[in-house]
């Protein structure tokens, strides 16, 4: 629950950091909603790093190779987020499991999104697995981050047709466009306020979400 406005929040990213400039642009649209007031990476060369610095976000760099163990590294990670004080950590392409210890300490402010429609396909692969699957319908999933991976309660998915001439490669893009819809929104909800993980699962405007959360169509 932010206990500022606007809501602070702290992405953590490994990579290029397209769904992180979804939330920039976002935030930039929204000044007195949400502020994105750091961006922490695993790795130094993350392109993410320099679209933060580009939009004049404080950026830190933790090597999670440095450390002798997964919870000395999520310990530093923790250490350094919560000098920004956040009401809210958004997990954009983090490619670390995080430990349990690390999960509980941001319970109920930890936002995460998956390249599939939750609970299928936890984990890599999830477009080829779909194709395989011979699946009719893919795509995206926000959720509350718990101990499980990828089994948190969903928050918003957002849900595509797969096109018969569709590959791998033409599926992580087409779900990648709704990815910068749907991890927005959610942010947005938990900023207002309207967002909220009970010990039920999540809730929305006061109403506990269905198992899949809240489905949009594309």
């Amino acid at each position: 629950m932010p206990t500022h406005s606007p809501c602070r929040v702290v992405v953590l990213i490994s990579g290029s950091g397209s769904n992180l400039q979804a939330l920039i642009d976002t935030a930039q649209q929204q000044p007195d909603l949400f502020s994105i007031v750091a961006v922490l990476s695993n790795r130094n060369e993350a392109y993410g790093l320099q679209r933060a610095q580009q939009a004049q976000i404080p950026t830190h760099t933790l090597n999670h190779t440095a450390f002798a163990d997964r919870l000395s590294f999520d310990q530093a990670l923790i250490d350094t987020l919560d000098q920004y004080q956040p009401d809210l950590v958004v997990l954009a392409g983090f490619m670390r499991i995080l430990t349990p210890e690390f999960t509980q300490h941001y319970a109920g402010r930890l936002l995460n999104i998956h390249p599939s429609l939750l609970p299928k396909y936890k984990g890599l692969h999830t477009h080829q697995r779909a194709l395989d699957a011979q699946d009719r319908e893919h795509g995206c999933s926000v959720h509350f981050v718990t101990a499980e991976l990828d089994g948190g309660p969903t928050v918003i998915q957002g849900v595509l047709t797969v096109q018969a001439e569709d590959t791998a490669e033409s599926l992580a893009q087409r779900v990648h466009q709704i990815e910068h819809q749907i991890y927005p929104l959610a942010v947005q909800w938990f900023a207002q306020q309207r967002l909220v993980l009970t010990a039920q699962g999540a809730s929305l405007d006061g109403q506990l979400l269905p198992s899949s959360g809240k489905q949009l169509f594309y």
